[in-house]
C-alpha cells in the first residue's frame, strides 16, 4: 500500500502546479481497477485523497451501491462501490482494496475500487466520447482515451453516478427574466444529466437557448455563427448574450475553449460562465487564467440563475 500512499501524496504535492494545466487542453487522470480487465480513470481534480478500504458502518435503506458509512476527519460520508453501481461486481464479491475520497459538486464521496494505479496526463484531443461502448457500465462513462501502451480507458461520469445513486437536484422556483424572450445563451456540457438541469433553468429563466456536447463541437458551432453574422452584417452580441461552458470535455476542454473565445474579437462583449463540478480554488484560479467571466459550482440552480440574471440583463441594450 506504500505506493498508494506515495501517489496520494504526490497528488497533494503538485496540485498547485496543476493549475498550469489551463489553456493547455491537458488534465491528468488518476487510474483504477475494478477487478475486472476494464481500465478506469477519474479526473485528479475530483480526487481528495486515497487509501485502504477502511471499516464501513452499515445502514438500513440506503440507495444501491452504497455500502454504508464512514468518519472521516470528523465528517460522515457515504461510501459506494464503484463495481456493484457499474454492475461489475457478483453479489458477495469483495468490496476492494482501495478508497478514493471524492470531492464535486459540493459532495464528498467515498469511491470503494479493486486498485488504484498512477496518475497520467493526457490531452483532451485524445478524449472521445463513448459511442460504441458495449460494456454494462456504459451509462457511467462520459468518455474514452487511449494511453500510450493501447490501453483502453474508460473515464467515469461521476455527475450521473450521483445523480443515479442520490437522484437528480431539484429546480425549484426561478422568477423569470422580463425580456428573457430576448435573450439567449449557448451552453455546452458533455454530461446529459448536467445539458437536462442547465435547460430547466434556462426555461424557467424564459430565456433562449443553444447547446453543444463537448468543446470542439461548441467551437465549431460558435465560430458558424460569428461567420454567419459577418455576412449580414450582423455582431455575435447580436446573437448570443451569455456563454455557458463546462470544464471537463472531450476533444476540447471548457478552458481552451474559453480561452479561444475570449482570443476572437468577434465575441467582444459576451460573458463566458464556467459551470463545473470542479469547485476547488485551484480549479477556479485555472478559469480565473484563461479569462472566464464568474465561476459556478454544479449543481446549484438558484446560484446558477442568480449568477447569469445580472449579466442578461446588462447584455440587453
Amino acid at each position: 500500500m506504500r505506493e498508494l500512499q506515495n501517489e496520494e501524496n504526490a497528488l497533494f504535492d503538485t496540485v498547485e502546479k496543476r493549475t498550469s494545466l489551463a489553456g493547455s487542453n491537458r488534465m491528468e487522470i488518476l487510474l483504477f481497477s475494478l477487478g475486472t480487465n476494464e481500465h478506469f480513470g477519474i479526473n485528479v481534480f475530483k480526487v481528495r485523497e486515497v487509501s485502504q478500504t477502511p471499516f464501513i458502518t452499515r445502514t438500513p435503506n440506503m440507495p444501491a451501491g452504497v455500502e454504508g458509512l464512514i468518519s472521516l476527519r470528523g465528517n460522515v460520508i457515504p461510501v459506494l462501490s464503484l463495481g456493484r453501481i457499474l454492475d461489475l461486481t457478483k453479489p458477495g464479491a469483495p468490496l476492494g482494496g482501495a478508497m478514493m475520497v471524492t470531492e464535486y459538486s459540493k459532495r464528498t464521496l467515498g469511491f470503494l475500487v479493486d486498485s488504484v494505479d498512477r496518475i497520467v496526463r493526457v490531452d483532451w484531443e485524445k478524449v472521445r466520447a463513448p459511442e460504441n461502448v458495449s460494456s454494462s457500465s456504459q451509462t457511467f462513462i462520459t468518455a474514452i482515451t487511449e494511453l500510450p501502451d493501447g490501453r483502453l480507458v474508460s473515464i467515469l461520469d461521476v455527475e450521473t453516478i450521483l445523480a443515479n445513486t442520490f437522484g437528480d437536484a431539484v429546480v425549484g422556483n426561478i422568477a423569470p427574466i422580463s425580456h428573457g424572450h430576448e435573450c439567449s445563451v449557448f451552453f455546452v456540457d458533455d454530461s446529459s444529466v448536467a445539458r437536462r438541469k442547465i435547460t430547466e433553468v434556462l426555461d424557467k429563466l424564459g430565456v433562449r437557448h443553444k447547446h453543444a456536447q463537448n468543446g470542439l463541437e461548441a467551437w465549431n458551432r460558435l465560430q458558424g455563427i460569428a461567420t454567419h453574422a459577418d455576412q449580414v452584417g450582423r455582431q455575435v452580441i447580436d446573437e448570443i448574450d451569455l456563454i455557458l461552458v463546462d470544464a471537463e470535455m472531450p476533444e476540447m476542454d471548457g478552458y481552451v475553449l474559453t480561452r479561444n473565445i475570449k482570443a476572437d474579437h468577434r465575441f467582444n462583449g459576451i460573458p463566458v460562465v464556467m459551470h463545473s463540478s470542479l469547485s476547488s480554488d485551484a480549479n477556479r484560479a485555472m478559469g480565473k487564467r484563461v479569462g472566464v467571466d464568474a465561476y459556478v459550482a454544479k449543481f446549484d440552480a438558484d446560484v446558477l440563475a442568480e449568477t447569469i440574471r445580472p449579466m442578461l440583463n446588462r447584455g440587453r441594450r
